[in-house]
């Protein structure tokens, strides 16, 4: 049975200690969702103007992050890697003519591990970890999300970990949404609705609010929205699992495409 295609996003790296609202969203989609063959997760934390691949066959945890409490850091999530996975995406971007590089030994990112840990905490099923290109253009990120769409047919999940609105220099000290943050959301919605690609690719410039929402310093953590999209171009269906705000200025929502 064809898997979806999600865009999580993973928030601040306490996610993976606090017991909330989305934190219990995460558990349940990932008791939902059962056990995949495998796990494919493009990271707004891995970004390269090179597409990569990790090939390892186990992982380690980077804890790339300061200034957090001490707990954080002695996290793990010794997920097992894929070498046979890692080939075939290394198949589908060649069959895309897509220039990609194997990387060994790198590790999974906080925007990787910390919504997998709450999702599937036994850390059992495979890992394959992807860069993505923040420099690229909304369309050539959402062509090879494309790329990927045969994997949702195999058993393997594919997922983006970002943010779409992550301003971080603008952070509150509660979680009351600022109304600029929710404005934003409320159109990338609209537009989903419709599948209307023409207005997201160009949300630089029809989006309210998208300087503050999709910072220039920040435009990674909004890019793997895309990559997760052209997963599911063909069925083009979306659905809002879940909407919260950390920090007023971090979007905690959940995608599925189907």
């Amino acid at each position: 049975m064809r898997l979806p295609a999600f865009f999580i996003a993973h928030g601040s790296p306490l996610l993976a200690l606090e017991d909330n609202e989305y934190t219990r969203f995460l558990e349940r989609l990932g008791q939902d969702l059962g056990t995949p063959r495998g796990i494919a997760v493009f990271s707004a934390h891995w970004d390269s103007p090179e597409q990569l691949i990790s090939v390892d066959s186990r992982h380690e945890t980077m804890h790339d992050f300061y200034g957090f409490p001490e707990e954080m850091y002695s996290l793990t999530y010794p997920a097992p890697g894929d070498t046979q996975l890692s080939g075939r995406i290394s198949a589908l971007f060649k069959d895309g003519n897509l220039p990609h590089q194997p990387v060994l030994g790198r590790g999974l990112d906080h925007g990787v591990w910390v919504i997998l840990k709450k999702m599937f905490p036994q850390a059992d099923i495979p890992v394959v970890a992807l860069s993505v290109d923040s420099l690229r253009s909304p369309e050539e990120q959402y062509r090879i999300g494309q790329m990927l769409k045969p994997l949702r047919e195999e058993g393997i999940l594919v997922l983006a970990s970002g943010g779409l609105v992550h301003n971080l220099r603008m952070l509150r000290q509660d979680d009351q949404p600022e109304d600029w943050a929710q404005t934003f959301d409320a159109w990338i919605a609209k537009q989903l609705e419709r599948w209307n690609l023409p207005a997201l690719f160009n949300y630089e410039k029809q989006a309210p609010h998208a300087r503050d929402a999709v910072p220039a310093y920040g435009r990674e953590h909004f890019v793997p929205f895309f990559y997760a999209m052209g997963a599911a171009d063909d069925g083009r269906r979306a659905q809002l699992m879940i909407q919260a705000y950390q920090y007023g200025t971090l979007s905690l929502n959940c995608w599925m495409f189907d």
